[in-house]
């Protein structure tokens, strides 16, 4: 029994969704950074589950009120958690980890390059 009610167990899964707000950029830039370095299907595996229960249990609770959709001022709501809450606490931190591993590991590649004697035969 939670808060007082038997039937208010659902509230459970909103944990996840408080604790992405300052935990999610950081595990989603920790993830591209994994992917970066280990190119396969298991780091990008994980780059969807991650943030499967998080987003989709908020998606949900934005979406769900039907009735609601003929207000414009709805859709302006669900533009703006897409914007914020998908793209910029769950994709861009994703990409910039990634964007920027892959950066400082081909500046480094050229600097080895560079760096080494050339072999002639």
């Amino acid at each position: 029994m939670m808060f007082g009610y038997a039937d208010e167990w659902w509230a459970l899964l909103f944990v996840p969704v408080i604790l992405w707000a300052p935990f999610g950029p950081f595990l989603m830039g920790g993830v591209g950074v994994w992917c970066a370095r280990r190119p396969g299907w298991w780091p990008r595996l994980w780059s969807v589950l991650l943030p499967l229960v998080p987003v989709a249990v908020s998606a949900t609770a934005v979406v769900l009120p039907v009735d609601s959709w003929d207000d414009p001022r709805h859709t302006e709501d669900v533009l703006g958690y897409v914007l914020v809450y998908v793209l910029g606490l769950t994709v861009l931190p994703w990409a910039l980890g990634y964007g920027i591993t892959r950066v400082v590991r081909g500046v480094r590649a050229g600097r080895e390059r560079r760096r080494a004697p050339e072999r002639t035969p």
